[in-house]
């Protein structure tokens, strides 16, 4: 199977508000860009990533003030109060048979070989789509869910349990439809890759590099510089 246009998209609607900061965390800075730029400058630096469509808060009085704001490859969409909604808006603006590389705007150490293994499994495989992941490796705890501080309920098992990353390849009519139907269904959609499980789908797992972290809190902030340091003495 051949993989033919991609297109990222890249919901940044989001207020961030567990970082603790004065303003959306894809606009904290790290060296001298900003968290959103680094992630769209990695996305774009791919070959196979013909263009970016990013989902803004109709609040956003930072993106234009980013110097790659009005680059030719960039086109900008209005987010919605969901990502589901943000990622469905942005979708709108791909054609059908385009492929939707969507990813966190807070992911900025995505790896260029990431981004060659997981197009390069969608092009070999018979499956819907697929999704960067690693496996879950620590022991996992489910707290009760009336208790406050948190007090453990009991061990889950990890066998067979990976932690969804981004990003997460899909069809772009096919994720529009997924996404569709289950924003109508009231379903609880946390990534596309869920959508496409509502839909009934078969989503490819890709093992992904674990530095692929979503800055989310302060503490994730200098361990993302460290990683995008790391990335450019390679």
């Amino acid at each position: 199977m051949t993989v033919p246009t991609i297109v990222a998209v890249v919901p940044a609607a989001g207020i961030g508000a567990r970082m603790q900061a004065n303003k959306p965390k894809q606009y904290l800075t790290i060296g001298k860009y900003t968290i959103l730029e680094h992630t769209l400058l990695a996305l774009k630096a791919h070959p196979a990533v013909s263009r970016i469509v990013v989902a803004l808060n109709p609040d956003d009085t930072y993106f234009h003030q980013l110097s790659i704001h009005n680059a030719p490859w960039l086109t900008t969409v209005e987010g919605g109060d969901s990502r589901a909604v943000s990622v469905n808006n942005a979708l709108a603006a791909l054609n059908e048979d385009e492929w939707a590389l969507v990813h966190d705007a807070a992911r900025p150490c995505i790896s260029q070989q990431d981004l060659d293994t997981l197009i390069g499994h969608i092009q070999k495989a018979d499956f819907n789509g697929g999704i960067l992941a690693t496996p879950v490796r620590d022991t996992m705890k489910r707290a009760k869910s009336d208790s406050a501080p948190a007090v453990i309920a009991h061990t889950e098992s990890r066998d067979n349990l990976w932690h969804a990353l981004t990003p997460q390849l899909f069809r772009a009519g096919e994720l529009r439809r997924a996404l569709n139907a289950a924003l109508a269904a009231g379903a609880d959609i946390t990534d596309e890759a869920s959508a496409m499980e509502f839909a009934g789908k078969d989503v490819l797992l890709i093992d992904g590099n674990p530095a692929n972290i979503k800055v989310t809190r302060p503490a994730d902030l200098p361990l993302a510089t460290f990683y995008l340091q790391q990335g450019e003495q390679q």
